[in-house]
């Protein structure tokens, strides 16, 4: 019996350990806002104060625009204005150690549109007159085709210039 005694004494003493505030001790005065007995307990104080908060949203519309036209007109479809690329010309530098055979060929393999005669009459002309023009060309295609005349074996002298 005695046991059983200091086993209730214990849980009684381990249940008020954990409680709020001891029953026997619970004061009138309030130290939170909320912990009358009306309101069920402690809580966090509230502000009374509020603010007004306006959140305006505004979607993107995309908007097409109609052009009026009159009943006896053309309706043009498409009136984009495209400017054509700047063109650059392929210049072959004459040099006396060409081998002709060699300068023919890699012209021909290199410039899609030349043919073999072309390329002949371009050679003589770049001997004659210190260089001469292979083609125009968009500047991607005029630095590609001079890059590949100087990666030959040996090597083919080419410049670009802006027509």
């Amino acid at each position: 019996m005695r046991n059983s005694l200091l086993i209730f004494i214990t849980y009684i003493s381990v249940a008020l350990a954990f409680t709020s505030t001891p029953l026997a001790f619970r004061r009138s005065t309030s130290l939170f806002a909320g912990e009358s007995d009306k309101e069920g307990g402690a809580a966090i104080a509230k502000p009374k104060v509020g603010v007004k908060v306006d959140q305006v949203t505004k979607q993107k519309v995309r908007s097409v625009e109609k052009k009026k036209v009159k009943p006896g007109e053309p309706v043009n479809r498409r009136d984009d204005e495209f400017e054509d690329a700047p063109m650059f010309k392929v210049l072959l530098i004459g040099d006396e150690s060409y081998d002709q055979t060699h300068v023919i060929q890699r012209m021909c393999e290199i410039m899609e549109d030349m043919d073999e005669s072309q390329a002949a009459s371009i050679f003589k002309q770049a001997q004659q007159g210190g260089n001469a023009m292979c083609g125009k060309y968009p500047l991607e295609h005029a630095e590609m085709y001079k890059e590949q005349l100087i990666r030959s074996d040996p090597m083919i002298y080419a410049d670009v210039q802006k027509e």
